[in-house]
């Protein structure tokens, strides 16, 4: 199975969880990169999640939204108690999860950072997010990514 050696298909494994990974090819660097691994995918872009790690008063969290809208970092701040919220440091965020940006996964991070998945995840029967390398997803239920992160859901996009 593709991605086996990540920490996040690992993860799923061991939790014995229900889901499917898909290999994709796209340029790291091509614009507007969500939608184009949605349409590589053959998914709804709605149903493709990234995985953003901040920063909410100076502590990293993760922040996982559709990759059809942008982070609002004041919801997200709300959303975890605090007043101020910041993208993280790209080699912070890479050596805190394990993983390199752009292959950032929700799960199986080094260190389990505090998780808030956007509540529109939970409207859709299956999700997709980083499997843990660039060019790699994983399909599973927005109750199992959410039980297995420990997130709270939260309203964190604009547009």
């Amino acid at each position: 199975m593709a991605g086996r050696g990540t920490p996040a298909i690992a993860l799923l494994a061991k939790q014995r969880i229900t889901h499917r990974t898909h290999l994709y090819d796209v340029p790291p660097d091509a614009a507007n990169y969500g939608a184009v691994v949605a349409a590589a995918l053959a998914v709804a872009p709605e149903r493709v999640f990234k995985t953003l790690v901040t920063e909410v008063d100076g502590a990293l969290t993760v922040a996982v939204v559709p990759v059809t809208g942008e982070l609002d970092l004041k919801a997200l701040a709300a959303a975890v108690g605090g007043k101020r919220a910041a993208l993280a440091d790209r080699a912070a965020a890479e050596r805190t999860t394990g993983y390199v940006r752009g292959g950032i996964s929700p799960l199986g991070q080094r260190k389990r950072l505090p998780t808030v998945i956007d509540e529109s995840a939970l409207a859709h029967p299956t999700v997709y997010v980083s499997a843990g390398r660039r060019g790699l997803q994983v399909e599973l239920a927005p109750t199992d990514l959410v039980a297995l992160t420990e997130a709270r859901t939260a309203a964190l996009t604009t547009g």
